[in-house]
């Protein structure tokens, strides 16, 4: 049986330093807002090419965090693209805003900028884009429609750990950059965890108090804050394997180049674009026969996943929340199918793959 992923496989390479870094923690006996997650923000955040890095609990904790720094009125609206994972629009709700949903482009599954201005309204506050899948949003005139509507802009990059777009990585286009390391992300933990990049001192400080019930002096609080902090164990963990960030990432492209190469024009490959630099958390394919092509590799021992089955708009919490119709959102959710593309895999199972999807 291929499987769609394999943590304890995937983890493998790690391990020893793993059981180094948690064994330093244990014997310093110091587990939350140590020297681990401060060596960790200060190495995400030179990756990234951002000043700085704040490491939080949860991907979904960081998106949460970046609407809150802004404290916008109860019921400000937030754009945010139709198709996405529902902790995008969770975190917009959690913040009493009103989500506005915008379609994507059915090539790259992210955000149209070109639908984008005829949804701003006098309530509009902020852009909300995901970059989806591991690739980058068309980020130029995203910043430009910001810039023209003087709007906020927090990138979702739950899913793009080292992708980039013109030479800079995401993250680091709009105010924040919201992270998470959940562990099957590229970057990923052994739990949950979260970070948000930003630029400016100022956010970085408010950020660092929000995290910690809005205390910027113990016990003096400034803020209506929560409690969200990466911990020490998880940012160890998270620093080994920032360290070979690149070499996952270059392992996963060279899975996905043998499925772009390799499988029939019958199914619908992730677009490849110049000036985009994809990292592939998932690969995502459509094909009309979504589920029996499923069924067919899983009785060839192929597992798949999908991503996502339901848009958000139809998922029972939503539903009497969400108006509106949303075709090509639809058409994604109902056509998608996830490859398996992890760390873990070999070019021997993806070309065994490759085979068994060409005789469907």
């Amino acid at each position: 049986m291929i499987a769609y992923e394999d943590l304890y496989l995937l983890n493998q390479p790690f391990m020893e330093r793993y059981r180094e870094s948690f064994s330093d923690s244990l014997d310093k006996g110091w587990f939350i807002l140590g020297n681990k997650v401060k060596a960790f923000e200060d190495e995400f955040a030179h990756f990234c090419g951002s000043r700085y890095c704040a490491g939080l609990a949860s991907g979904l904790d960081a998106l949460v965090l970046a609407l809150k720094y802004f404290e916008f009125p109860k019921g400000a609206e937030v754009i945010v693209p139709s198709n996405t994972y529902i902790a995008t629009i969770l975190a917009i709700y959690h913040n009493d805003l009103v989500p506005v949903l915008v379609e994507p482009d059915l090539h790259t599954y992210n955000i149209d900028p070109d639908k984008i201005e005829e949804q701003i309204t006098s309530l509009t506050k902020a852009i909300l884009v995901v970059h989806l899948y591991g690739k980058s949003c068309n980020m130029e005139p995203v910043m430009a429609i910001a810039a023209r509507h003087q709007l906020k802009v927090v990138e979702d990059c739950a899913q793009s750990h080292g992708a980039g777009y013109k030479g800079k990585m995401t993250g680091t286009f709009g105010d924040f950059g919201a992270f998470s390391f959940y562990p099957t992300k590229n970057l990923g933990a052994l739990g949950d965890g979260g970070a948000l990049m930003m630029q400016k001192a100022e956010m970085d400080e408010k950020i660092r108090a929000l995290r910690n019930y809005g205390c910027q002096e113990k016990y003096h609080n400034n803020y209506i804050g929560m409690n969200s902090r990466l911990d020490e164990i998880q940012a160890g963990f998270l620093s080994v394997k920032l360290a070979h960030l690149d070499e996952i990432n270059t392992h996963k492209r060279a899975l996905a180049q043998l499925y772009q190469e390799g499988l029939k024009d019958d199914f619908i490959k992730p677009q490849v674009q110049q000036d985009y630099h994809d990292v592939y958390h998932i690969y995502a394919i459509r094909h009309p026969q979504r589920d029996k092509l499923r069924e067919h590799l899983l009785k060839n021992n192929i597992r798949t996943e999908i991503h996502y089955p339901v848009p958000p708009h139809h998922q029972n919490a939503l539903k009497t929340r969400l108006k509106g119709a949303y075709p090509i959102s639809e058409n994604i959710h109902q056509t998608i199918l996830s490859l398996p593309v992890s760390y873990c895999h070999n070019r021997q199972q993806i070309e065994q793959i490759v085979d068994v999807m060409n005789a469907f």
